[in-house]
């Protein structure tokens, strides 16, 4: 067993796993983040395939505040006690920034930050000490000993599904990028998630026909607001069917996929046309069906448990798993809680995730409280740290309907926590709290923000929730009822600080207090 016995050992040396060890480091913790690759955020040096990061970056917001700015940069991490932070949007202006510009950002990061990294070290393998319950991890010829482990490794492997023929067919991670090589072909992408629309629009230009086939519908991020659905960036296909230029989308299952000397025959059944089973000739045939985390590493005795189809390590609130204790997750494995609602798969959703983490690892295992300030449980002063909060705020921004602001009320006094995971907060709730979040409202993923539809007045008190858009939501618990909910009316602007905003949320505290 190894010497050192370590408070936390951090797998993998990505976004999340720098801006982890950043806040571990500042606490004071012993830790080291053990990472495979040479450098930092080995998974960019490959992923995405064509290089172009979909995730904003906004230099240019009209705003002096640092903390509004990180609503439109979605690539910077943070770190707690940086008074002059390392940004992203200082290494690129372009809007959709180049892959190869945040590796030298996450690299620089880990040098201000002298983040405790070991390169070129491979984990093959993690135990348990059945006596101590310490983990220990084994790369090469080491090994390495915590009291805790937090996974940030990512999705590493490519979750392939299963039908005939499946290992035929050309896969994401290593197919050619050159649209040459597909000059006049026929080429069938399976998968509706941006991966595949990012190859299809690659190849629409030179390949004769691409349809793009998969399960369900596709659904448009503009409209469900969750940013891992299909981005307008890469939708170009879409006009190209939608105006009869021989590329297609196909809704169905694949079959079977056969090889034979004029190409591929695929099996396909289309949801469209009641089953309807078809063959098609194709000359290529690529697999872009997303990534899952591999927990083929761990021992049986500590292995995770998983969810949804296996992809993704189930969770407990506190971001530790829900089968294994003292092993906790962070980045963008941790988007099982809130699938495809939260934004915990993205930095500009997880950067906040990380930093709860740390305030989780804080509060469980060193004896030092969630941070708050108090306040006086009166009207006025509860509705002036909400409304100061909610016009400044990146992280319930971001993280709308996840991570909420919380006011306990105890008698006279309230104290006020800043980004707890709701599912947290009602997990063991409080007697007495008011809960604020950011949040759309009911069935927003159903309306066509280009159509016609009503909207909300801005000009006017709106309590019972009816505006779609992202607005301040505050809920009040009592014993873990939900007793009282109150709608701060919505605004183009999101900017909350007018009399329509302030007056009807101090009358809601009244009234409850």
């Amino acid at each position: 067993m190894a010497e050192e016995v370590l408070d936390y050992l951090v797998v993998g040396a990505g976004p999340a796993g720098l801006q982890l060890g950043q806040h571990l480091g500042h606490a004071g913790h012993r830790y080291l983040v053990l990472e495979a690759g040479s450098a930092p955020g080995h998974f960019f040096e490959t992923f995405p395939r064509h290089r172009t990061l979909i995730s904003i970056n906004k230099k240019h917001t009209g705003y002096t505040d640092p903390e509004l700015n990180l609503r439109m940069d979605w690539n910077s991490i943070l770190a707690d006690g940086d008074a002059d932070p390392v940004l992203f949007t200082d290494y690129s202006e372009l809007l959709f920034p180049d892959a190869s510009d945040f590796l030298r950002y996450l690299a620089d990061y880990a040098a201000k930050h002298q983040v405790r990294v070991r390169y070129d070290t491979r984990v093959t393998r993690i135990g348990r000490d059945p006596e101590s319950a310490l983990f220990v991890l084994t790369a090469g010829d080491e090994e390495f000993t915590a009291r805790r482990l937090v996974m940030a490794s990512g999705v590493t492997k490519p979750f392939i599904p299963d039908f005939p023929g499946v290992e035929l067919i050309d896969q994401y991670a290593d197919v050619s990028v050159d649209p040459d090589e597909f000059t006049d072909q026929r080429v069938l992408v399976l998968g509706k998630g941006n991966s595949a629309f990012e190859t299809a629009d690659n190849l629409i230009e030179k390949a004769a026909v691409v349809h793009v086939g998969g399960p369900r519908p596709v659904k448009l991020a503009w409209r469900t607001h969750f940013v891992g659905h299909l981005r307008a960036y890469n939708a170009g296909i879409l006009d190209m069917y939608q105006l009869k230029l021989q590329h297609a989308i196909l809704d169905g299952d694949v079959r079977e996929v056969r090889k034979d000397a004029d190409g591929y025959h695929v099996k396909f059944a289309f949801a469209r046309a009641d089953e309807v089973i078809k063959e098609i000739r194709y000359d290529r045939v690529i697999c872009c069906t997303g990534f899952r985390f591999d927990a083929s590493l761990f021992d049986e005795d500590c292995r995770p448990e998983l969810v949804i189809d296996g992809r993704f390590p189930a969770q407990t609130p506190d971001f530790e798993s829900v089968n294994v204790p003292g092993l906790y997750f962070a980045g963008t494995i941790t988007q099982s809680r809130g699938f495809k609602k939260a934004t915990n798969p993205f930095i500009h959703g997880f950067r906040y995730g990380v930093r709860a983490l740390a305030k989780v690892l804080n509060e469980r295992h060193h004896d030092t409280p969630w941070p708050h300030v108090e306040l006086p449980a009166k009207p006025d002063a509860l509705t002036e740290a909400v409304i100061g909060r909610i016009n400044r705020t990146s992280a319930l921004y971001q993280q709308f309907g996840f991570l909420a602001d919380v006011l306990v009320v105890d008698g006279d006094t309230a104290r006020y926590l800043e980004e707890v995971p709701v599912d947290r907060v009602l997990a063991d709730p409080p007697d007495d709290a008011y809960v604020v979040t950011l949040d759309y409202g009911p069935d927003h993923d159903k309306i066509d923000p280009f159509d016609f539809v009503a909207r909300a007045a801005q000009d006017k008190a709106n309590d019972h929730g009816e505006g779609h858009y992202l607005h301040p939501i505050v809920r009040h618990y009592r014993r873990g009822e939900l007793v009282a909910t109150h709608h701060v009316t919505e605004n183009l602007e999101n900017e909350w600080d007018k009399e329509v905003h302030i007056g009807p949320l101090a009358a809601f505290f009244a009234r409850e207090l």
